[in-house]
């Protein structure tokens, strides 16, 4: 048990350069709702649900982390600070890396029926902040999810999605072969080939506002002349 647990930990400080101990680590609050949640499942899957409950109520209040009983998870999952909400009906696998601010939301089925309503995510994968990941998908194996993505079809094998609604990009071969990337994003190539394509958008669409603005005013101008009556001439007297 002590030697699961050494490992446990050494795979939390590879991906995470921060402490100096396997005694820091244990502080972790990903650690802690970790350690709940697998009291809480044994719980839930012996249909002792009030208790289950009991204990994930405990847990979400010291972690700000929210885990439902019924959620499965493998090996060295990670969880890097708090605020993540994972379903009742999620799937996680082995060595799997979630940052803060994250939901593996369900769907709201309208036939009443529960069944899978919350994503699997296969092994190694790396879910950035703020990501939300909705529904019975499937996040295959060592895949990333970009900060503030909403992913909600299936991701492919080795996928790195960005944005709102997430699109997958392609990122360079030794970015996809290092085995961890902090956050889930590459820092160069995806983002700075978007924020080109942000910018030229833009600047397209300032030229497009500023020629149509040209042409409005030549017509206000030009109607504008047309209006005007000429000035009347002064009569007279005989």
């Amino acid at each position: 048990m002590f030697d699961r647990l050494a490992a446990y930990l050494d795979s939390i400080r590879a991906r995470d350069p921060a402490p100096r101990s396997r005694w820091e680590i244990l502080l972790y609050p990903g650690v802690l709702a970790l350690g709940l949640h697998r009291v809480a499942h044994w719980l839930f899957e012996a249909k002792l649900y009030f208790l289950a409950r009991l204990v994930n109520h405990f847990s979400r209040f010291l972690t700000a982390i929210d885990i439902h009983p019924g959620a499965t998870i493998g090996k060295n999952f990670f969880i890097d600070h708090g605020f993540t909400v994972i379903g009742e009906t999620a799937l996680i696998g082995d060595n799997v890396t979630i940052y803060q601010c994250v939901t593996l939301g369900g769907t709201n089925p309208t036939n009443g029926v529960g069944g899978k309503r919350h994503p699997t995510i296969e092994d190694n994968v790396i879910i950035g902040s703020g990501a939300q990941v909705i529904g019975p998908i499937t996040v295959g194996n060592r895949a990333r999810i970009g900060a503030n993505a909403v992913v909600t079809d299936d991701v492919p094998e080795g996928a790195t999605m960005i944005g709102l609604k997430a699109r997958s990009t392609l990122v360079p071969a030794e970015q996809w072969l290092r085995e961890f990337i902090p956050y889930g994003t590459p820092c160069d190539d995806p983002c700075e080939e978007a924020a080109g394509v942000g910018r030229d958008c833009v600047e397209k669409l300032e030229g497009e506002l500023a020629a149509l603005r040209a042409e409005i005013a030549e017509l206000r101008q030009a109607t504008g002349a047309r209006a005007v009556p000429a000035p009347r001439r002064k009569r007279t007297g005989s």
